[in-house]
Formats: structure tokens, C-alpha cells, sequence
């Protein structure tokens, strides 16, 4: 029996795995937790998400990617191990070809110990690609004509923007700022304004279900719970969302002038492609309610949303990997 090729979308936030043939198999958050004093790993991915903000003193939950690289190998191994036994996508006789996605600025380093990780876990052979070429691919886009098309692909460690054409990179940048700092800047808010301390499932939570970033209402309240850092005690507050939007002006005027940057590398004939289709939004963060018309406002050209903004690199993965001659030949180049 062959073993099936597999698609690994490596996120800081989440994995998810495509198998060739079956489709997105696993969506998992990246998350693992461990006993500090025996380094016992107890929990992988959901199991381990489940227990974050809840673990006693010696039982700690890590995030092994961190800013879209690898911050610990060997909980990254153990992780992405425990991932492939739970989808039953290796078998004693075969071994799977495996394609990894990651940020466009990681350097050749992290990438040969992506590589080396992946072949001792039992991989044939081994390619890496760029999330955001990969997330164009998932998405639907030709990217193997000489026109222009830009991606924002903002994900939990790092946001990736590209512009791609005749199926390269043609200017590109990533930057630091993402689902987990826009979590922390919202917990930071809080805890200066309000000096309460809320945990990153709280503010995840007012990101993604009470946040706008382009009309907010002042009228609009969200009650939420933490603890006092003068009492010390349990507290509640109200919030509105403009305040929420306060927060998190910083990090998305980052993301802008970022994109900004790439746009102005661009070579004038492909900025003009830009102009007609516009940039393509993809990962979790792109779901922040408002970012597409502030995007618009401030680049003055058409954003928007992928379809399915959370699986398009996974997608991108299982399309490359029906298509093995190309990706081989991307490899080489």
C-alpha cells in the first residue's frame, strides 16, 4: 500500500494536515502542554488548547511556533507526530511525501530543521513552499500567468503579503504582527485603562465576536470577567467597541504599512494588475470585522475576503500536491 502525500499547514495558531485523496483531515489549535518538572508532554492540540489559562503551577502550556517559526523543535516534533498517528496517514510500509508550508522571511536554517524534523518523521522527501503562494493556490488564483496577484494572508504568529506572478514572488514582506499580538494588545488596553488582567481566551473572544475596526459603536458593550491587579480580586467591566478599535489601531496600521511597502517594490506594470483585481485577504485574522474597508480606504484599491479565509493554505496544499511535477520543479529553481 502507498503511503498518501501529505500538506502540512504549519501555523502558530493552528495546524491543519491535507491528505491526498482525503482531503483537510486535522485542524488543530498548536498548542501543547507539558509538566515543567519532567518535561511529560500531557496534551496535544484541542485537549491542550482546553487547558490553557487553567493549568496549575508545574503544568505549563506552550506554543511551539512562535512569530511563524519554529521557537522548540522537539515539541514541535512531538506535536506534529502525535498530529499524523491521530490521521493514521503513515503505515509500516510506505513512507509519505510531505509539503510544508511557512513564512516568507524564514530563513534557510529554520527551514533545513523543518526539513530534517519532517524526514525523522518518517518522510520520503520533503518541500517547503511559502504560505502566501500557497494560500494564492488554495484560493483559486492562476498564478502561472504574467499578471499580478496580491495576497494578505494574516495568521496567528505573523502577517504574510505577497505579489505573485508566473508562479514566483515577485515583492514580499512579513511582519510580527498578527491574531496573537492583536490578542495582547487588546489584554495590554485592559490592563492599563482598567488595570484588570484578562486572559488570551477573553480577548480572542472580543477580537473575533465583538470587534470593528471601521465603524465602531460606542453604544455597543460587552461585559467581560478578569482579575484586579490592585484587589487582586475577581472583576467585571464593560467595554465598547471603540475602545476595542483603540487597542487595536496600532497593529493594523502596521499591517497597512507594510502592505504599503510591498505595493511601492512592485514593478509599475504589475502594481497596475493590483489596481483592477485587488488584494486577496486569507488566514484568521482576515475575519476582523471592518479590516476589508479600512484596507480599501488606506491601499485605495478593491479588498477582499477569501471564501474560506482559514483552510486556503491547507486548500493550496492538496492542489501542489496533485500537481507533484510542478512542485518539484518550484523546488529546483
Amino acid at each position: 500500500m502507498l503511503a498518501r502525500d501529505i500538506g502540512i499547514d504549519l501555523g502558530t495558531a493552528n495546524v491543519l494536515i491535507y491528505v491526498k485523496g482525503r482531503g483537510i483531515v486535522l485542524n488543530e489549535p498548536s498548542i501543547v502542554v507539558v509538566e515543567t518538572e519532567t518535561k511529560r508532554v500531557i496534551a496535544v492540540g484541542k485537549e491542550a488548547s482546553e487547558m490553557v489559562g487553567r493549568t496549575p503551577g508545574k503544568i505549563k502550556a506552550i506554543r511551539p511556533l512562535k512569530d511563524g517559526v519554529i521557537a522548540d523543535f522537539e515539541l514541535t516534533e512531538i506535536m506534529l507526530d502525535t498530529f499524523i498517528k491521530k490521521i493514521k496517514a503513515r503505515n509500516l510500509f510506505a513512507r509519505p511525501r510531505i509539503l510544508i508550508c511557512c513564512p516568507t522571511n524564514v530563513t534557510q536554517v529554520e527551514r533545513n530543521a523543518i526539513k530534517e524534523a519532517a524526514e525523522r518523521m518518517g518522510a520520503r522527501k520533503v518541500y517547503i513552499e511559502e504560505e502566501p503562494k500557497v494560500a494564492a493556490i488554495g484560493v483559486g488564483m492562476d498564478i502561472s500567468k504574467p499578471t499580478a496577484n496580491m495576497v494578505l494572508d494574516i495568521g496567528g504568529g505573523t502577517t504574510d503579503i505577497a505579489v505573485l506572478s508566473l508562479n514566483g514572488i515577485v515583492s514580499s514582506s512579513s511582519v510580527k504582527v498578527a491574531g496573537n499580538s492583536l490578542n495582547q494588545d487588546i489584554i495590554k488596553y485592559i490592563r492599563e485603562k482598567y488595570k484588570m488582567l484578562i486572559g488570551e481566551p477573553t480577548a480572542e473572544d472580543i477580537k473575533i465576536n465583538f470587534a470593528n475596526i471601521y465603524k465602531p459603536n460606542k453604544r455597543q458593550k460587552l461585559e467581560i470577567k478578569g482579575r484586579n491587579l490592585i484587589t487582586g480580586l475577581p472583576a467585571t467591566i464593560e467595554i465598547n467597541q471603540e475602545e476595542v478599535k483603540e487597542a487595536l489601531t496600532d497593529g493594523v496600521n502596521k499591517i497597512i504599512k507594510a502592505t504599503k511597502n510591498v505595493l511601492e517594490q512592485t514593478p509599475p506594470e504589475l502594481a497596475g494588475d493590483i489596481v483592477e483585481k485587488g488584494v486577496i485577504l486569507t488566514g484568521g485574522g482576515a475575519q476582523l470585522t471592518g479590516l476589508v474597508e479600512v484596507m480599501e480606504e488606506e491601499l485605495t484599491i478593491p479588498a477582499l475576503i477569501a471564501e474560506s479565509p482559514l483552510t486556503c493554505v491547507a486548500e493550496g496544499c492538496g492542489i501542489l500536491l496533485n500537481n507533484i511535477k510542478q512542485l518539484e520543479e518550484d523546488q529546483e529553481e
